[in-house]
């Protein structure tokens, strides 16, 4: 099953720390399907907003478990990407109004 651009990035990190890396390091956070891999998340963004990207880094992270009363279970595994854009690329705006 061929995965759509959009089930590879699932949506942006609004952080404290994700708005710095954006401003500092010319990079910007996305939360991205467990199964991608740097290649089809580059050509993803490159897809989707129309920016050439010059590195990925990626970082997985595991569930927590959670209680609430007597219920309890995991929190779902999740996969972070840190896309580092091109110089001279104009930076993606998906937090203005912060």
């Amino acid at each position: 099953m061929a995965a759509t651009v959009y089930h590879i990035i699932r949506r942006p990190i609004i952080t404290e720390k994700g708005l710095g890396v954006k401003e500092t390091q010319h990079t910007v956070v996305f939360e991205v399907g467990a199964a991608a891999t740097k290649t089809q998340i580059k050509e993803a963004v490159q897809k989707i907003f129309k920016v050439k990207v010059a590195d990925v880094r990626t970082a997985n992270f595991h569930g927590k478990f959670r209680r609430r009363g007597r219920a309890e279970g995991y929190r779902r595994d999740w996969k972070k990407a840190y896309v580092k854009l091109a110089a001279g690329e104009k930076m993606i705006e998906y937090a203005e109004n912060l």
